[in-house]
């Protein structure tokens, strides 16, 4: 089984300490966001964890951890974006930290676990779109050495985001300024030996050589695990997005990186009283387990193919 980690919280920015914890303890609870009083007791250990991938904008905090890793298949989904604290409120300088950041944990792990992601892209006065071409091509020659890949994608309009962006006069890129964008984009990526798809995007860039990703891939597990995998597409994601099933361990309303454009926070006084009750030896990633709850074990096997050799061994 692949473990995300997370696309509902950046784990690795604020919960790396509790997220080894795990690791050491073995297992993880989760609750169902849909029902809050089932809770999935999930095992973290190497015999079923295929692979693990970690979603996060600073990862700064895991850096001189990564050894306690050594016993699984890894990589990062590491978002760098163009956007200023109007955007992203709590993200360190990109300049003077993130990107140092992102090279550093290249130069560690390799280009290989590494993914840029450059998502979402939005509009509005300041952000336009030759700003994001100048960005999105100064972003290429800081990055183009430490990684193969970036995934991209646009701003859906969420219903609890309205508030957030209203002020900030933010739009959706029609489909003539996707297209334009991604033609610019292309070209700087060829130039730049990067690879770039997008994600969970239903227009077709393919005359542009710009794919679907697979955020989730488990090709990329096996090629840095050396093992091959036999697990189906996410079934509970959109038509358009190619990942592979997986179990995520974080928690809705969790995140403290204040982005206007996020779906997974509902509002921020949720968030400041859900991060409240973290604990870092805590099982769940916040509050406790209640009388009213039942934790039932999640069935998990590892899905790996073994290897006969000719020898039936």
């Amino acid at each position: 089984m692949i473990i995300s980690a997370s696309r509902r919280t950046d784990i690795p920015s604020y919960y790396s300490d509790w997220f080894f914890y795990r690791i050491q303890e073995g297992y993880v609870y989760v609750r169902n966001p849909m029902n809050p009083h089932r809770i999935s007791e999930v095992s973290l250990s190497p015999d079923v964890v295929d692979g693990i991938v970690f979603w996060t904008k600073n990862p700064a905090p895991m850096l001189h951890r990564l050894d306690e890793l050594r016993d699984y298949t890894y990589y990062f989904q590491f978002t760098l974006n163009p956007y200023g604290s109007d955007i992203e409120k709590n993200i360190p300088s990109k300049k003077e930290f993130v990107i140092p950041t992102f090279q550093k944990l290249s130069s560690m792990i390799g280009r290989e676990r590494i993914v840029w992601r450059y998502d979402p892209v939005l509009l509005n006065e300041k952000y336009t779109m030759q700003y994001h071409i100048q960005y999105f091509e100064l972003l290429c020659d800081k990055l183009s050495d430490y990684t193969k890949k970036c995934t991209i994608s646009f701003i859906d309009l969420y219903k609890n985001i309205y508030r957030s962006i209203s002020p900030l006069g933010i739009i959706p890129l029609s489909h003539d300024q996707i297209e334009e964008l991604m033609g610019h984009f292309s070209e700087i990526a060829k130039e730049h030996r990067i690879y770039i798809d997008t994600c969970a995007e239903e227009v077709d860039l393919s005359k542009f050589g710009v794919e679907h990703a697979s955020c989730i891939d488990a090709h990329r597990l096996e090629r840095i695990g050396n093992d091959k995998l036999d697990v189906e597409r996410d079934k509970n994601q959109r038509a358009a997005c190619g990942c592979v099933s997986s179990i995520d361990i974080g928690a809705y309303n969790t995140c403290k990186n204040g982005c206007v454009y996020c779906y997974a926070n509902f509002n921020q006084t949720l968030v400041h009283d859900c991060c409240g009750k973290h604990h870092v030896r805590y099982p769940l990633l916040y509050g406790e387990v209640s009388s009213n709850d039942i934790i039932k074990p999640r069935e998990m096997k590892s899905c790996k193919i073994s290897q006969m050799n000719l020898f039936g061994e």
